[in-house]
Order: structure tokens, then sequence, then C-alpha cells
């Protein structure tokens, strides 16, 4: 007989971006520490198939899996916090898919004829999608998106609602985030908007069974049982989320509070205490770090920083792996392209930092600015770091100044431009479909091991020669221009041939001679660890941190 699966599902309440995703990383975190096999899975309740084609100033950044889904922002958390799972396109879903699949279901016959509902149709079909996402686990831990009350929310509450009934009590915990705000003037924490959420969570069928309560202190004993006292649980199923320093300090915290000891035994399941010290010891390095590095990060969200999560914090992983502090200064490169005084003022940044990264992205805006800066790293022997669009910008503006192709650009920017040095390929450029011509997931690459002698910055931060990196694009370096890149001294010191069409492919370039002069197709922060670092991001910092100190 199968063992019976344990669920944790996470909802929140009173205001959005209080915090979910990452208390439930963290919970899976811990539940990993005690020996459970974990996964994660996040739903959401808005319409859009997937995030792929939203605003990242509406939703952030899309983070990718090695099998090419483009997911929430949340998969990344649970992917720095949890190390051994395998996340799939299971592990992330939206209403739009589970509306898409019942309706595809309907039209060709699937139901036989009968009326299609929200109960129980659309709710069966999200439950079906979470025990499919679960299928290879001992626990899933399952985000709801949004807050308690939304109306879009409302079958995804239902379809839970109905799981504690299915799988029984005993294997399902309702963790609830609600804020407890402290009122200056009046000295005290306020319960109300706890209080209320929880009303709402329980006209909906669902009585929560822990309480975490965001708040910038921790909760006194009496306010924790004051909390329980009106929402109809104990006071030690109460427990204060307070606002960390950094995000990796969380789940210590939690530790602290003893909330994963009170997940498994609500839950019955057996797990070993869990063995924190290295998470500590990465911590201890965030925290009180031994030096520290200004990384210029030249983008056009930069009011946003959602859109650059996780290359934010593969920065911050990049400075473990050197027991530094990074300082993320933020460099508006559309600024930079308009010119006049705020064009000069966030020019005049570049000449603060120790590092500049040009990160990926999508669009003409902006795209000028951020070649300016390019060029002030090179020319300057400030360490550069190109990621996706700024491998792509790296390679204009070096086919521009030194290689002497004045017009080249990109086919994203200039289609018809025959000095296109970025360009799609071959078999894509009659593709109407916009979809059909993205790179997405997993592709392996090989690195050149040594040049005139020496080894490659690619190679000396890698350690090896073949690698698996995930990628988010469209267009590629031009072939025809590899040879005269080459000539004039741009390294291509990374390739891989596309497994359908046996194309050759650009997908990492360097300066030789320059301190640290290196561009990737591939976006490396989506495989960052705290406990792991990106050899790339160790690597840039390390260059960095050289500058800095020189």
């Amino acid at each position: 007989m199968a063992k019976q699966k344990k669920f944790i599902f996470v909802t929140g309440g009173v205001l959005s971006s209080i915090g979910k995703g990452i208390s439930a990383a963290s919970i899976g975190m811990l539940m990993e520490a005690r020996g459970i096999k974990v996964t994660m899975i996040k739903m959401d309740p808005y319409l859009n198939i997937d995030p792929g084609t939203m605003s990242p100033f509406q939703h952030g950044e899309v983070f990718v899996l090695d099998d090419g889904a483009e997911t929430d922002l949340d998969l990344g958390h649970y992917s720095r916090f949890v190390k051994d799972a395998k996340f799939s396109r299971k592990n992330s879903f939206t209403a739009g898919r589970i509306y898409d699949t019942v309706i595809r279901r309907e039209r060709a016959g699937g139901y036989l004829g009968k009326t299609i509902q929200v109960i129980p149709h659309i709710t069966d079909e999200i439950k079906a999608h979470i025990f499919a996402a679960a299928e290879d686990s001992d626990l899933a831990i399952v985000e709801v998106g949004g807050t308690v009350g939304d109306i879009e929310g409302l079958p995804f509450f239902e379809a839970i609602r109905q799981m504690k009934t299915q799988v029984g009590s005993e294997n399902c915990v309702f963790v609830h985030l609600t804020l407890v705000p402290y009122i200056p003037t009046a000295g005290e924490l306020k319960t109300k908007p706890t209080q209320h959420s929880v009303k709402e969570l329980r006209e909906i069928g669902i009585q929560p069974d822990v309480l975490l309560c965001r708040s910038d202190r921790s909760l006194p004993k009496d306010v924790k049982e004051k909390i329980g006292l009106f929402c109809n649980l104990p006071g030690d199923c109460v427990f204060s989320a307070t606002d960390a320093k950094s995000i990796y300090e969380v789940p210590l915290s939690f530790a602290d509070e003893g909330l994963d000891e009170k997940i498994v035994e609500k839950l019955k399941i057996w797990g070993g205490r869990p063995d924190l010290s290295k998470w500590k010891a990465m911590v201890a390095k965030i925290t009180d770090p031994k030096s520290e590095v200004q990384i210029g990060i030249v983008g056009k969200y930069t009011d946003w920083r959602d859109s650059y999560k996780s290359l934010s914090e593969a920065l911050v992983h990049g400075g473990v792996a050197n027991d530094a502090r990074v300082n993320m200064v933020y460099i508006d490169s559309e600024a930079i392209e308009k010119g006049g005084e705020e064009g000069k003022k966030n020019f005049e940044l570049l000449k603060t930092v120790d590092g500049v990264l040009v990160p990926g992205g999508f669009g003409e805006r902006g795209v000028e600015g951020k070649i300016q800066a390019i060029e002030y790293a090179r020319k300057n022997q400030v360490p550069y770091f190109g990621i996706c669009l700024g491998m792509q910008l790296a390679v204009i503006e070096y086919a521009r100044n030194v290689c002497g192709i004045k017009n080249a650009n990109s086919a994203e920017f200039k289609p018809g431009n025959p000095d296109n040095v970025i360009d799609l390929m071959e078999n894509q450029k009659n593709v109407k479909d916009m979809g059909g011509t993205m790179r997405l997931g997993a592709y392996n690459c090989k690195i050149l091991p040594k040049f005139q002698g020496k080894a490659t910055a690619a190679y000396t931060a890698y350690g090896k020669e073949s690698i698996s990196e995930r990628h988010r694009h469209r267009f590629e370096v031009a072939n025809p221009f590899r040879s005269k890149l080459e000539e004039k001294g741009l390294l291509i010191c990374g390739q891989t041939t596309h497994p359908e069409n046996g194309q050759d492919l650009v997908e990492m370039v360097e300066i030789p001679g320059h301190p640290w002069f290196l561009g990737c197709q591939f976006h490396p922060e989506f495989l960052s660890r705290p406990l792991a670092p990106h050899p790339l991001f160790a690597a840039f910092v390390k260059a960095s941190l050289g500058k800095a100190k020189a």
C-alpha cells in the first residue's frame, strides 16, 4: 500500500506581498533538513496561462525551469531554499491553465455532455494538478497565490478545503500568513486584521491550523494567546514571522519559534532534528562579511527590483562565496540613453562601482544606454558580466567600436539591417508565432578550456568543459560575423549545437587580457543557491573585489 502523502497549504491574508513565498520556502527548507522528501507547488489565480508574457512591472521576473516552463518568481525562492527538489512545469500552474484544460476537454467531448461548473469540474482539475505535482514526494507544500477574499482565488480555496476531507486532517495542514501591525501612536500590536483574515477563511470552510503573524517585532505570549482565542486555535499554534535583514534568516527564525516542530506534530510525520549549521554559517557571511563590493546593475526595470530577483540573490550568493557584502547600485540605462542631467547622474554612478552587470531583457528601450555602460567597462578595465541581452549588447558594442561595423545591431531592434550581429536562427526567420522562436530551458554548453596557453575565464570559473544552463531568449549571435569578431579579439569561449537543427550557437564570449569581461547567452542566476553559489557570479564578484582593493 502506498504511503499517504502529506500536504501543507500556505495562504495569505490582509494584503499582498506579505511574504508567502519566502515563508513557504522556509518551511520547505526546514522539512527537508529533517530528512523529509519535499516538493513545492505554486497556484496562481490569474487567468494568464503562465507569466511568460506578463510585464515585469506587474509580476516581477519570470523564473525558468530545466524543462522550459516559464513560472512565477516564487519557484526561484523554492529552488534556492529546497536544494534536493526537482521542479518542472507541474509545480506551477494558474487559473488560466486550469480553465484551459477543462474547456479543451469539454470541447473534445470529455465530459459526455455534462454541464461544466466550477464545482466539481474546476476544483477537481485543481486537485488533480496538485496530486500530479506531489507524485514523487512525501510532503507537498502548496502556496495559494493572492489574498484570501480575492474573487478569482475562490476555486483554489474551495479545492484545498476539499483536500482536507479527501486526504484526512492528519495529512493536511493549513498555514495562514497574516499581518500584525505595530501602531506607534497607540504603542501596541493590533490583532484585528488577523482576526478578520481568519474570519474570511472560516467563512469559506477553512480553519487554519497554524498562523504565521508578520510583524516588525516578535509577538509576546499574551498577544499570541489573544490571537488564538479569537481565531479558534491554541496559542502555541500562533507564530511570529518577524521582519529579517536577510531572507535567509527566515527559516532560522521559524526554527527558533518551533514552527517546524509543530507542523511535524500535526502531520504525524517522522523527521530527524534538522542540522542547520551550514545554513547558519552562510547567513553569518551575509550579515557579518569581511569585505564589501559595489556592483552596478544597468537596466531599465530599476524601480521594480522583483524584476531582477534571481539576479540580486545570485549576487548575494557570489558575495557568500567571497565572504563579502555585495552592494547593488541600480543604474537606469534609459536615463543614460536620453542624456541630460539625469543621464549624467546615472553615468557618473558607473564610475563609483567595482563591477558592471547588464542583465537580460526584451525590447529596445534603454539599449543604447546599456551599450554605453558596456563600452565604459571595456575601456576602463572594469569587470563586466553580461547575461543574455547583456551578452548580445556586448557583442554589438565590440562589433561597432572594435571591429568597425558601425551599423552593428540586433534584428530585435533593426529588422532587415544587413549588419545585425545578433539575429534569429536561420530556420526561425519565417516563424510567425513569437513563442515558437524562443529558446527555453536547459541546454548543454561546451567550454573552451584554454586560449594561447592560458585557462579561459569561463573554464577558470566552472573548472570543467561541459555544463548545462537555462535559457530564455529569442535571438543569437549571428554566425556569419563570428570570424570577424574573433579576428579582432573577442573570444568565443562557450558554444552549443542546437539539438533540433544542428546549428552551432554562441553561448559565451570573453575578452582575453581584460581583468574580467564575460558574457553568457543563458541565465546562470536561475541555478545559483545560497549554499552553492553559481561559479560565474562567484568569479565576477571575486574580480570586482580585486578592483575594489586595487
